[in-house]
Parts: structure tokens; C-alpha cells; sequence
């Protein structure tokens, strides 16, 4: 059996040696790390620092719940951890607490898993709030919450893992000049998550002051903080717009383009939305029409539930709306039944047989009309002869109700089992269409169907 020299041997196990001792990347040493501190006695004591957070946190949730209900339902949640008052408060005591009990210590693994998850949990919660104070009933808050946490609980892996900040130095080798300046991945994606942040914070702060404007709010003082609330929204998003386009690196002087390109857009294809979203400031400021009025628009008759900057939302008594634009409210005919009096003057028609006394029997209608519920004593009812029918007397009665929101139907049932019930008492028949026929002298009946002619010729009694 031949020797190997030992030198030969010695090179022969180089490649092998420095294969067991190449460097472990520093992603897998640090994730290595963290799961064995994990196992260690001394994270018992981290676990019961971080469950006594908790704990806190969520007897102070408890405490404002109870002490603002109504008030903070929205916010806190319907339960503990639905809102972002929990995660923000559990973060922010957690934190406190590594500071005190773990005073000059690094390496805390649970405080290093626990505290990304938190304030995660806490911008999910705050991000979904806002869009759904700003958008109440847009679908989009939904699919926007469920790619927001995906993006949320990605970025809490990778930084816990370690992997975030290598793939932070990647994006940054990934660039290209835009506009003669170099523009980097990363920093495109900073710029696009801080615009996000920004706009988040305009609609907040839009929703926060339109609610509390709009609280309390009826009639023309409705109206008009209507207007100062699109135009505070309005503002604030125009604000936010610039902020974003700067946090992102785009230079402001290049707006002069984009406003070139938007009134070209406008005179082109944007008429009709231009037109409505004025129309909507239009209406809202001289307050021919406000919310609350009963309306009716193009045969559509209903409340206006909603002025907003494109549309009108009208309801119907019978739960239908209709979205009018603004700018049909402008240009066209529109009647309002309660711009300058809310009453609204109904009427129902009545045939009594020819005959009958008119005179007390109007009088005995009006009574029995202003018994019915919702019928105003003040313009009372009133009952006229109308017309000589064919088969009666036409009696038409006219009354007035002040909320014609709870329905016209109903109030017009009511009055008429009224007036049944009164012509009932006094005896008097409602006339069914009936003919009476006269022979001449002589004459015959035409045959009828189904009759011999000779019964048919048979002159009538």
C-alpha cells in the first residue's frame, strides 16, 4: 500500500478543511442565535415582563371603554385587540418595561419578537381605522387591510430574521437616472411608503374634522359645514399630495407640466366630472337645495340623504336612492317640496251617489280627516266638490303632514279608512259605474251571442 507524502496528504485535505470552516452567513448566525436564546432560563423573566404589558395595556383599554363608550368604540374596537389603542399601548409599555427591568442588556429575544409584531399590529389597526372614518362605504378598506397586513407581517419576518437589511443593500444597487439624477429602488419604495404615510395622516385629519363638524349639524347649518368640510378635505389632500411628491423626490417645478396635462384632460374628457365636482361646492353654497329637503328629480321623489363633491344621494320613502349628478341638479328643472315650508299638501278622491247632503257630509269629512295621525290641524284638512261624475259626486279632500320622509302612503291609507268608516256610519253608498238604457218605441234588441234571433228580437221589458 503506497504512502502519501504529507505534504501531498496535507494538500489533499485543504479543500475539505476549508469547506468545514467557511463562514456561516450572517443572516443564518443571527437567526441561530435568536432561536437559542429563546431556550435560555433568562427569557422566562423576558415572557413575564412582556405578559405583565400586556396585562396592563389591556385593563387600560378596558378602563376607556368604559369610561367613553361611545366615544371610543370606534377607536378601541369591539373587542380587546380590534382596534389600535391595544397594540399602540402594549408597544409602547413594552418597550418602557425592557428599558427599566432590562436596563444596558442587547440581546432580549423576546422583546426582539415581540416588539416588531406589536407596532405592526398597531399600524394595520391605525391604517384600517382611518380609511374606514375617511371611505365608510367604499369596498376597497377591506382589500387594502388584507394587502397592508401581508406587507405588515413580511416586514416584521424579515426583520426579525435579519434578512432586511441585505435586502435593503440590494435595492440599493438597483438604480437609474430619472431626469438626469440617480434614482434608487429602495428609494423609490421610501418615498412611496412615507407619500402613503402622508396621505394616511390628510385623511384622518379630514375625516376627524368632518365628523366633528357635521355632529349636531341640521338644515342650512348641515349645508354649509358640508362645504366647509369638502373644502378642509379638499385642502388637506392637495397638501398631502405635495408632501408625498416630495417625500418620493419628485421636484415640485415639474407640476407646472402636470397642470398643463390635467387642463388639457379637462378639455378634452373631464368635462362632466370637472362640472359636478363644482356644481357640488355650487349647491352646497347658495343651499338651494340641503340635506334633509324632500325633492323630486326627473319623476324621482325622495330626501336628500347626502351632498357629496360628484353626486347627490337621494331616498326614496320606499328605500330606494338614486346618485344624481350634481350637475343635472344645475341645469335642470328640480322641485323641492321643503325649501321654504316642509309641509306637503296630499289629496284623495271620494264619489258619494247624487243626492246626497254635500253640505253637512264635507263637514262631517273634515272632522273625521283631522283625527287621522300625522294630518296637521294647522293648515287643517279641507273637502270640495270637485266634479258631477258620470256615476256620483266627486269629493276631493286635501290635507297637509310635516314629514313626508316617513312615507305619503301610509298617511293617504289612514285618511281614506277614515272617510270609510264615516260614510259607513251615515249610510251613504259609494256609486259603482252603472248604465241605464232607453228603448224607443217599437225597436228591437240587437241579437246576442249565443241567442236564437227570434228570442233576441223580443222586444225588452
Amino acid at each position: 500500500m503506497l504512502a502519501v507524502p504529507a505534504a501531498h496528504a496535507g494538500s489533499a485535505s485543504a479543500p475539505a478543511a476549508a469547506a468545514s470552516a467557511a463562514p456561516v452567513p450572517a443572516v443564518t448566525e443571527d437567526l441561530n442565535r435568536l432561536l437559542t436564546a429563546l431556550t435560555q432560563p433568562h427569557a422566562l423573566s423576558e415572557l413575564a415582563v412582556l405578559a405583565a404589558s400586556l396585562l396592563l395595556a389591556a385593563l387600560l383599554v378596558w378602563g376607556l371603554r368604559q369610561a367613553q363608550l361611545k366615544a371610543g368604540r370606534m377607536l378601541v374596537g369591539q373587542r380587546l385587540v380590534d382596534g389600535a389603542v391595544f397594540p399602540l399601548l402594549a408597544f409602547l409599555l413594552a418597550a418602557i418595561a425592557r428599558r427599566l427591568v432590562f436596563p444596558g442588556q442587547t440581546l432580549l429575544p423576546v422583546f426582539q419578537l415581540a416588539l416588531p409584531i406589536l407596532f405592526s399590529l398597531a399600524v394595520i389597526r391605525s391604517a384600517v381605522h382611518v380609511l374606514r372614518m375617511a371611505l365608510p362605504q367604499s369596498g376597497w378598506v377591506r382589500v387594502v387591510e388584507r394587502w397592508l397586513s401581508w406587507l405588515a407581517w413580511i416586514g416584521v419576518v424579515l426583520w426579525v430574521t435579519g434578512v432586511l437589511p441585505l435586502l435593503l443593500a440590494e435595492l440599493d444597487q438597483i438604480s437609474w437616472t430619472l431626469a438626469g439624477k440617480p434614482v434608487t429602488l429602495r428609494k423609490l419604495i421610501e418615498g412611496a411608503i412615507s407619500a402613503a404615510v402622508v396621505l394616511m395622516v390628510a385623511l384622518w385629519v379630514s375625516a376627524a374634522i368632518e365628523s366633528r363638524l357635521l355632529a349636531g349639524a341640521v338644515g342650512e347649518s348641515l349645508s354649509l359645514r358640508k362645504v366647509a368640510s369638502n373644502v378642509v378635505r379638499a385642502l388637506l389632500m392637495f397638501v398631502g399630495l405635495l408632501i408625498a411628491l416630495s417625500a418620493v423626490g419628485i421636484d415640485l417645478t415639474a407640476l407646472g407640466v402636470l397642470g398643463g396635462a390635467i387642463g388639457v384632460g379637462i378639455g378634452f374628457g373631464l368635462q362632466k366630472l370637472a362640472a359636478n365636482y363644482v356644481s357640488g361646492f355650487v349647491i352646497l353654497a347658495e343651499r338651494s337645495l340641503r340635506i334633509g329637503d324632500w325633492v323630486r328629480i326627473d319623476n324621482f321623489e325622495g330626501r336628500i340623504a347626502d351632498i357629496s363633491t360628484r353626486y347627490t344621494r337621494v331616498r326614496s320613502a320606499g328605500g330606494r336612492e338614486s346618485l344624481v349628478p350634481n350637475e343635472m341638479l344645475i341645469t335642470t328643472r328640480v322641485e323641492n317640496l321643503s325649501l321654504a315650508d316642509p309641509n306637503v299638501l296630499l289629496q284623495t278622491v271620494v264619489q258619494v251617489a247624487y243626492g246626497t247632503d254635500v253640505a253637512s257630509l264635507r263637514a262631517r269629512m273634515v272632522e273625521a280627516v283631522a283625527r287621522v295621525p300625522r294630518v296637521l290641524a294647522s293648515p287643517g284638512p279641507s273637502c270640495h266638490l270637485t266634479a258631477f261624475a258620470a256615476d256620483g259626486l266627486e269629493l276631493t279632500i286635501f290635507f297637509w303632514i310635516a314629514d313626508p320622509d316617513n312615507g305619503q302612503a301610509n298617511v293617504r291609507g289612514d285618511v281614506n279608512l277614515a272617510v270609510l268608516a264615516l260614510l259607513t256610519q251615515m249610510e251613504i253608498d259609494i256609486p259603482f259605474p252603472q248604465r241605464v238604457v232607453h228603448l224607443a218605441a217599437g225597436s228591437r234588441m240587437p241579437p246576442a251571442e249565443g241567442r236564437p234571433a227570434a228570442e233576441a228580437g223580443s222586444p225588452a221589458a
